[in-house]
């Protein structure tokens, strides 16, 4: 009976962990298309 319960316990904590890892992920938000400044290559980099 125990080993039942141990395995239930387990499988519900590994469905809620990868829930919450799953909701964590991603943007808030629209996406943004990327601008032409993007672009720019070679890139002037400042000096030391």
């Amino acid at each position: 009976m125990n080993v039942s319960l141990l395995k239930r316990g387990t499988v519900i904590t590994l469905a809620v962990m990868l829930g919450l890892s799953v909701a964590a992920c991603g943007k808030k938000g629209p996406l943004e298309p990327p601008t032409d400044k993007g672009y720019e290559y070679p890139r002037d980099y400042p000096a030391k």
